[in-house]
């Protein structure tokens, strides 16, 4: 019998979509579709180059994650190859289905274990990138905040007064910086875990941790870049506030559980960038919509293509090794160290779900 968490998390983020839905519509009932199309050709070619090399550069990001991962499971013997074109599927699906700890380790556990990892291996790896990701967020967002502590009164009225506040906000950054540093320090010392209520934080070897503070921020820097190189020079606030509001928009729309965010990112994002006219706004729009093609739609287009071919692949292997038998890949137990979720929780879930 399916448990009731996963019926209301797809509530919820349903919910999400159409409240969110609403309030879009409300800030863009009066845009026209012709308004935000000339908005987008208005882009010059170089920026949107740039906000291509923006998408590599996020994606090339997120593979170094499963690289990382797979070193703190002592596995080497996968290709780069491979790990890129499983960490792009990965995440092209997963961002636009939503629910991306989950969705991500169902492809992940299809792709691992036909390379001999088990269950899990495989809850181990979903559990260090996605502990990755939130270390990356916790890092940015504690630097954007102390950069610059008034970032947050752009959501005045729509905050608590006190959030929005300066001093709160440099307080709620340093906050951040230091949660990054008792990580940082907790691997370097190698410190007994740190438990927080449910939370149990664990500390990798220092290489694994370098690594992660290396590649968090700058798939988020890639990411936040594409919105950055879309939006017009004469109304970009600057890239520290573009990051700020991306990070405080991306986390909400993961948050909230909707498919892909959708409604939710957008919604936040055109709020926090203080719009005083229609040009603003359909400039504003059109670069939102150039972050939803180059790091949704198009990634998951390619996606379902990798994951087409990775299946006829497999069938093909399944029925050669049949008649001709195979070699089992052998490779090493799983560290018991790992940050942030429960990895024995994911290995009950992926093999449950797991088909």
């Amino acid at each position: 019998m399916k448990k009731l968490s996963e019926f209301i998390w797809p509530l919820i983020g349903l919910a999400a979509v159409v409240v969110s839905g609403y309030f879009l519509y409300q800030e863009l009932k009066t845009t026209s579709l012709s308004a935000i199309w000339a908005a987008i050709l208005a882009i010059p070619p170089h920026r949107i180059l740039l906000a291509a090399l923006s998408t590599l550069v996020a994606y090339a990001a997120l593979a170094w994650y499963d690289r990382i991962a797979l070193l703190h499971l002592g596995v080497r013997h996968i290709s780069l190859l491979f790990v890129s074109l499983c960490s792009f599927t990965t995440y092209a699906l997963s961002h636009n289905i939503g629910a991306s700890v989950f969705s991500g380790a169902l492809v992940r556990y299809r792709a691992y274990t036909a390379k001999g990892l088990t269950a899990a291996q495989v809850a181990v790896l979903v559990a260090l990138c996605s502990f990755t990701f939130f270390l990356g967020t916790i890092l940015l967002g504690g630097f954007t905040l102390v950069v610059d502590p008034t970032l947050l009164s752009r959501l005045e009225g729509k905050l608590p007064g006190f959030l929005t506040d300066p001093k709160t906000a440099l307080a709620v950054g340093i906050g951040m910086l230091g949660f990054v540093a008792l990580y940082v320090l907790g691997s370097i010392l190698r410190l007994r875990p740190l438990h927080i209520r449910s939370f149990k934080l664990e500390y990798p070897r220092p290489g694994i941790m370098g690594r992660q503070l290396l590649a968090a921020p700058l798939e988020l820097l890639g990411a936040a870049g594409i919105i950055y190189f879309a939006l017009p020079e004469a109304m970009n606030p600057g890239f520290i506030p573009v990051l700020a509001i991306f990070l405080a928009s991306f986390s909400v729309a993961l948050a909230s559980h909707a498919p892909g965010g959708l409604g939710v990112f957008e919604i936040v994002f055109i709020t926090a960038m203080h719009i005083t006219d229609e040009a603003q706004k359909d400039a504003i729009i059109a670069a939102v919509i150039i972050f939803r093609i180059f790091y949704f739609w198009i990634p998951a287009l390619v996606s379902v293509v990798v994951v087409i071919a990775f299946e006829r692949s497999r069938l093909a292997a399944a029925i050669g090794s049949g008649a001709n038998g195979s070699k089992a890949v052998t490779v090493p137990e799983p560290p018991v160290i790992v940050p942030g979720l429960d990895a024995h929780e994911l290995e009950r879930e992926l093999k449950q779900k797991a088909i």
